[in-house]
């Protein structure tokens, strides 16, 4: 099956950030066949500072980094190059997340696992697109780490006074959150 050219307009670079190490080699890989000029980064430190030094047209960023929230290279992105067509991947997809990246920037939120073929398009989408409806409606386990989630953001990420605010033990909510999210 041979791939049509992909339009990718006049600066085909694309910044890829993610901490798990095989993953991001892989989409490198295949964001590159697709003609990006990619560079990878492996923390926050690192992706803020090629988002510094060279604001790249595309970005794909993880949320949750070892050193910190993907957030955070969303923001640098942003201030350097306005236009930067960002997409976050997460393994923790969760609505609140979500929206807090698309406020700050994002054009698509994908949770892991997806393959090259969905990040192109999400990074190339206009406009219009809209997300086809699921459907299977979110199990009970969903709906619940979707509520915890959105307090969560809603306290800037303060475990403390989520806790405080869902009536729940501190310890109880640092596990939860620990989790990758039930389907």
């Amino acid at each position: 099956m041979t791939e049509e050219p992909i339009d990718l307009g006049p600066d085909p670079t694309l910044l890829l950030v993610d901490d798990d190490e095989p993953f991001l080699k892989r989409l490198a890989k295949a964001m590159e066949k697709r003609g990006f000029v990619t560079e990878t980064a492996q923390s926050v430190a690192e992706g803020r500072a090629k988002a510094f030094a060279r604001p790249p047209a595309y970005a794909v960023v993880d949320l949750r980094l070892e050193d910190g929230n993907g957030l955070e290279v969303i923001e640098t992105l942003r201030e350097k190059r306005p236009s930067c067509r960002i997409v976050v991947l997460t393994g923790y997809g969760a609505i609140a997340t979500a929206v807090a990246a698309v406020k700050i920037g994002a054009v698509d939120y994908l949770s892991k696992p997806a393959d090259a073929n969905d990040v192109t398009n999400a990074l190339l989408a206009r406009g219009g697109n809209l997300p086809e409806v699921s459907e299977n409606p979110m199990s009970a386990d969903r709906v619940r780490w979707e509520h915890i989630q959105r307090v969560y953001e809603m306290c800037d990420r303060n475990v403390s006074e989520t806790a405080r605010r869902l009536s729940m033990h501190r310890r109880t909510l640092q596990r939860i959150l620990a989790k990758r999210s039930p389907k």
